[in-house]
């Protein structure tokens, strides 16, 4: 029986590439929608077996369209991907009425073993369907037989509950490994939480991490990355005590769920880890040593919700990635957020601060220190957050770290960058006196695959100049993920971005490192500039970090300059530029400020 599926996206170019990955497959009729509300209209005329929705669209987006698809006739149980670059959506789509989700760029072999999947899903409820009315109408003309078809019935029955019960697995088991899936484990730590509230104790959620699974995936092929994360399973089953709950999250990601606290818990997590130690996956005649990365998150009071859980278990992993070294690594709560009430009283006042417009831009000059400096005003721009029943500005250290904690930096940093750029495109005037505007990037949004397009079609969409704009990347954050970042400032190179390293000198960053990234500016780290003319050690940071930036013949800037002292002692060493109180206190970016900036 042909199976049809309903592949919804804004741009024509990923469903091609959708349906060249899905041709071949048998039985399986593909239509196609560039936006919500063709898609709504197309699943009223016929209603397809499986959609595959993409998020971000224009109109009505994927969740929206979603939850009106599951309001139409026969869509209720039509299973619903989303196809998204941003796993942190993940909850909201679930919310949304989602089924699955799949990760951009999509991996033709996951994608087509997801779409069997949910058909074949499709295809048991359907059968469970005729079944069920077969019974009811058998039952009924049977009545005056039942003794003859009392055996008949008994078959119908068990065949019935059979299938209930596979669905059920289904739902609650992961289709590669049989062990227990996200949905299941959520449900599983929303009912911790809820007893943490009747006995005080939780336990702990180890979330683990596969190190070289895309060595095995890339080189072997799909099916021998699926048997390698059945292994896994195994080896994770067989380590894990009754009372334990154990999950495959998707992708090479496990969870597993204990009673024990933040001791027990990490001398489990150093036993999987030994374990690993000595795991190697065979195939083909190969050999491949596979380790694993542990993070271990204790289930405290500041945890309300599944969510924040796995939110903070995901920035662990990230920071496990991120050290290197360290495998095991266990979550602490920072000073002062012991009170869950405060933690939500901050998810919600910046969640409303970035709805309502209650962000601010504020900026900062950069003044040249040499006498060959080029025209035209450097500026960086700096978020500031408007408390509203106070009335007054609440600077980015306070707010900043909860920020980030609830992974809402993402959406402050594609804030800050449409609305500095939109300022200053509607004062053309004032905007061709500007030479650079520098925007900082975070970590989170680095991590998008998808942010050089992004800001591509942010400056096309507003006609903004490529080359007045400046982004800056931490030191860090560049050398972590050097491969992305590398593609990422290539691709905005092209189009006439420039780029500025940020805080220069904190990080590890060699010399090799900085050859290979296509940084235009440094920027040396305020530590050592505050104070260079009173302290000797910082004074030759400082002037090793400028013979460095003079022999990639890149240009310095130094920050937190605040003395006349200083400014002396920058221009001795050939430092090109400098930004701090000494020279312009931030203030708030605005026609009035800005125009009075220029006329310095």
């Amino acid at each position: 029986m042909t199976a049809s599926l309903l592949i919804v996206d804004d741009t024509p170019e990923n469903i091609d590439l959708l349906v060249s990955m899905l041709e071949g497959q048998e039985a399986l009729e593909l239509m196609a929608a560039t936006s919500g509300e063709r898609a709504l209209e197309l699943v009223q005329r016929r209603p397809p077996d499986l959609v595959l929705l993409d998020v971000m669209m224009p109109g009505i987006d994927g969740f929206e369209t979603c939850r009106r698809l599951r309001k139409l006739p026969g869509m209720a149980e039509v299973p619903v991907l989303f196809v998204t670059a941003k796993t942190d959506e993940v909850g909201e789509g679930f919310a949304a009425g989602g089924s699955d989700y799949l990760s951009k760029p999509v991996r033709a072999d996951e994608l087509r073993a997801r779409v069997q999947h949910h058909l074949e899903r499709r295809r048991l409820w359907r059968a469970l369907q005729t079944v069920n009315a077969e019974l009811e109408g058998r039952v009924r003309e049977r009545t005056q037989e039942l003794m003859q078809a009392n055996r008949q019935l008994r078959e119908e029955i068990n065949e019935r509950r059979f299938m209930q019960d596979r669905l059920s697995y289904l739902a609650t088991h992961d289709f590669v490994t049989r062990l227990y899936n996200r949905d299941a484990l959520e449900n599983q730590v929303q009912m911790r939480l809820l007893e943490r509230c009747h006995s005080g104790e939780a336990g702990c959620l180890l979330m683990l991490d596969l190190a070289r699974f895309r060595n095995v995936n890339d080189s072997c092929g799909y099916i021998a990355g699926d048997e390698l994360l059945r292994q896994v399973a195994d080896l994770l089953a067989a380590l894990s005590s009754p009372a334990e709950f154990l999950a495959r999250l998707g992708g090479d990601r496990y969870a597993l769920l204990t009673p024990e606290g933040a001791e027990g818990a990490l001398r489990l997590a150093q036993r999987l880890k030994q374990a690993f130690e000595g795991f190697h996956f065979q195939w083909d005649g190969r050999s491949y040593p596979i380790d694993a990365r542990i993070a271990v998150v204790p289930l405290a009071r500041e945890f309300l919700s599944f969510d924040q859980v796995m939110a903070k278990a995901d920035e662990a992993c990230y920071l496990l990635r991120a050290e290197g070294g360290q495998q095991v690594r266990l979550h602490r709560s920072l000073v002062g957020d012991a009170d869950p009430r405060e933690a939500v009283a901050w998810l919600h006042r910046l969640m409303d601060a970035i709805q309502q417009q209650h962000l601010r831009v504020y900026f900062q000059r950069i003044v040249p220190l040499q006498q060959d400096a080029e025209p035209g005003l450097l500026m960086e721009v700096l978020v500031r957050l408007w408390d509203e029943p106070n009335q007054r500005i609440v600077p980015p250290g306070v707010f900043l770290q909860h920020a980030s904690r609830f992974q809402l930096i993402e959406q402050i940093d594609h804030w800050m960058l449409r609305e500095t750029l939109s300022q200053l495109v509607r004062l053309p005037e004032l905007l061709a006196g500007v030479r650079q505007v520098s925007v900082n990037l975070s970590a989170q949004v680095l991590r998008d695959a998808l942010l050089a397009d992004r800001i591509d079609t942010l400056l096309r969409e507003l006609n903004f100049p490529p080359d007045k704009l400046c982004l800056e990347i931490t030191e860090s954050e560049a050398v972590v993920n050097l491969d992305q970042a590398q593609a990422f400032m290539v691709q905005l190179k092209a189009r006439g971005v420039r780029f500025s390293l940020d805080d220069f000198g904190t990080g590890f960053a060699s010399f090799a490192y900085l050859k290979r990234l296509p940084f235009d500016r440094l920027k040396i780290d305020g530590a050592f500039v505050r104070d260079m003319d009173a302290d000797a050690a910082n004074a030759a940071m400082v002037a090793s970090m400028v013979q460095m930036a003079q022999a990639l013949d890149l240009p310095v800037v130094a920050e937190f300059v605040e003395r006349g002292a200083v400014v002396h002692r920058l221009r001795e060493m050939g430092v090109q530029y400098a930004q701090g109180y000494y020279f312009h206190q931030p203030e708030a970016l605005n026609e009035a400020s800005l125009r009075a900036a220029l006329a310095l």
